[in-house]
């Protein structure tokens, strides 16, 4: 980056924390007149280089959400690298040219296209073919020109990553241990693709162009880079681009670069996992052409596994929602990359007997792509162990399956508690018993445990505190919030139970007029008969039909009556009729509530509705920023419908947050 770059970056940061602190919590930390001046100052270099930096103050990049992530085909195929972890081989590929060794970043592969000197179009690389467009999130990212000095078309191919420093901050603010994310590669690909943008400027991805495709001027020429990769790169820097680190070096410099490489790769804030060379002459490498899967002017290198030789304590049997019960090899904890490691996957019954995995054997394990634990050899097998003959969860027979020649087993109980996940997460969802902490991992774990067989019991789980302490991942900490999470869940409503019960097309509005035409009292809205159901508005025929069956059942009657010894009811609070079915759409980022839907439940406590697109039917549209350039304020605009504030929204029906 060049010193007028981190000017820009030092005058956009300083401008940026005086708003926040103005706008969001009322302190004034400089005077109208120093923010002018500075802001004065950051427009001239804006001017002067032709770049605008993402996050630019002179920029308003409004936020916006996706019904979904549209497609797109690649002007051409994207493929992968061919890949080596042998050094020799990476210095022989290269023999006596030149080339640019450089980061092989482990992120999301993302190309760009500007138009016009801005930036037009962002789309992932997808599966090499089809791409998804994630243009709205691409302009939030951390270190992204929005502008560039280039006036023609300009197509460039970069890594979205995340920095570790970045992704242990953002993981310390999930107390599930569950639901933290992995790796950094991971949360970067999920924060990229998510359909609301301001989650993604939350997440400060970073971008690193590692390639140039295309660079044709205003006239309709291609530029002139002297044949050189070398001079793209150094033409990327120039437009406002971070690029990806490299070297220029021969065949013979090779073993000392990669070298050096490696000797900064455990000190570095960003995610890598190898390196890539490619030649810096641009024709000899076209002229080189493809195979089926490679393009033959670039190569990946590997690092090597680090392998580390262990003692098979036992083979654990872990049942999914899906009825595969899956083994998990446990062993004698080693030094992996870092971290300690006692526990890989085995994936299938095939493996398994495969690496005859029996008690007691000594393993070599690694970790894949230096994240994934794996068990690279079993020297001396003496298995594998004796398959269970019992679901570790409920006890009923387990069962052999092959397809394709792979062996799994299988619980084959359709009352088994692990196939009920999906049901135990919907039962502690935020809109139905909100018991936080509580991810699907986590759900899945303890019902392999058997603490968990029935929704009562996750009130119950103090029955097991010595163990959830002790299981991998959590502690006293995470006892305790569960604990917290699970007593203020023990408060609750009638429309929330009715909600988390799961029955058949019963979500949270309809399971919200039911309760309220039952006087929010659970026993009446459980005895409700068939004509009474009707005569609600928005149940039908169908609806009530799967209601009067649910509640018909004897063993769901014993699993509510369950839960009902475990909770206490409160009324509904009714707000009033004060928005009379008006009807809005809610967008962008909130200030005044922790999230959308806390807004809307305010909006319908209180006569309103909310729907998810603008149309001629919509009254109001709620968004901070009304000057947005978003579809959804360009349609309110040409529909007339006001945009308002959140706070306008607020003070005009007099409601209270």
């Amino acid at each position: 980056m060049s010193d007028q770059q981190k000017k820009m970056r030092e005058l956009a940061d300083r401008l940026n924390k005086a708003s926040e602190a103005y706008y969001k919590e009322n302190i004034e930390i400089m005077s109208n007149l120093e923010y002018d001046a500075l802001y004065d100052e950051l427009e001239a270099l804006e001017k002067e280089t032709g770049i605008v930096l993402s996050g630019s103050p002179t920029q308003k990049v409004g936020y916006e959400t996706s019904e979904g992530l549209p497609k797109e085909e690649h002007p051409s195929r994207m493929l992968s690298l061919d890949k080596t972890k042998s050094i020799d081989e990476l210095a022989a590929w290269l023999g006596d040219r030149e080339g640019l060794l450089s980061w092989k970043l482990d992120g999301l592969t993302i190309v760009l296209t500007y138009e016009g000197g801005r930036l037009e179009k962002a789309v992932t690389r997808g599966n090499g073919v089809i791409g998804e467009v994630v243009t709205p999130n691409a302009k939030v990212f951390e270190n992204l020109p929005l502008s560039i000095p280039f006036k023609g078309r300009l197509t460039v191919r970069g890594e979205a990553f995340i920095k570790y420093s970045d992704f242990e901050r953002i993981n310390k603010t999930i107390d599930d241990v569950e639901a933290k994310y992995k790796n950094p590669r991971n949360l970067c690909s999920g924060s990229v693709r998510q359909l609301n943008n301001e989650i993604t400027a939350q997440r400060n991805v970073n971008f690193a162009a590692f390639s140039l495709t295309e660079a044709t001027k205003e006239d309709g020429s291609e530029m002139d880079f002297e044949n050189s990769r070398e001079n793209q790169m150094k033409f990327l820097k120039s437009q406002g681009f971070e690029i990806v680190e490299y070297v220029r070096l021969t065949g013979r410099q090779v073993p000392e670069e990669v070298k050096k490489f490696e000797e900064n790769i455990n000190s570095m804030d960003i995610p890598s996992d190898g390196l890539v060379l490619i030649y810096d002459d641009i024709e000899y490498g076209r002229s080189l052409g493809t195979t089926a899967k490679f393009p033959r002017d670039a190569i990946a290198f590997k690092w090597q596994d680090e392998i580390r030789e262990t003692t098979l304590k036992s083979i654990e049997w872990s049942p999914s929602r899906t009825g595969l019960i899956n083994p998990v090899a446990i062993f004698e904890p080693v030094e992996l990359e870092g971290t300690t490691v006692s526990r890989a996957s085995v994936h299938n019954v095939s493996i398994l007997k495969e690496l005859k995995l029996g008690t007691g054997d000594t393993i070599k394990v690694y970790k894949a792509n230096m994240i994934i634990p794996q068990i690279e050899e079993n020297i001396t097998q003496s298995g594998p162990d004796p398959l269970p003959d019992a679901c570790p969860v409920c006890g009923h027979r387990t069962q052999l399956k092959a397809e394709a020649g792979v062996e799994t087993l299988h619980c084959v109980n359709p009352e088994c508690p692990a196939k009920k996940i999906k049901s135990f997460a919907l039962f502690v969802s935020r809109d139905a018993m909100n018991m936080e902490n509580l991810s699907e991992a986590t759900l899945e774990k303890f019902v392999s445990a058997g603490f968990v067989k029935t929704p009562a019991d996750l009130f119950r789980l103090d029955r097991y505190k010595d163990q959830i302490v002790a299981m991998d991942g959590f502690g006293e900490k995470s006892y305790e919030n569960l604990q917290e999470s699970a007593e203020k869940a023990r408060i609750t409503t009638a429309a929330k139970l009715l909600y988390a019960l799961g029955i058949p097309g019963i979500g949270a509005a309809n399971a919200a007029v039911i309760a309220s035409a039952a006087d929010d009292d659970f026993e009446r809205a459980r005895n409700l008969t068939y004509d009474e159901l009707v005569a609600i508005d928005g149940v039908g025929d169908v609806l009530a039909g799967a209601y009067i069956d649910y509640f018909s059942d004897e063993t769901n009657n014993e699993i509510v009556d369950d839960i009902l010894s475990q909770v206490n009811f409160v009324k509904e609070d009714k707000g009033s009729d004060e928005l009379g079915g008006k009807v809005f759409v809610i967008t962008g980022s909130l200030n005044s509530f922790e999230s959308r839907s806390q807004l809307k439940e305010l909006i319908e406590k209180n006569g309103g509705k909310v729907t998810g697109s603008v149309s001629k039917n919509t009254d109001y549209l709620i968004n901070n920023d009304s000057q947005s350039a978003s579809a959804k304020n360009k349609k309110a605009k040409e529909l007339g419908i006001p945009v308002i504030t959140e706070e306008e929204f607020l003070q005009c029906w007099k409601l209270e947050r």
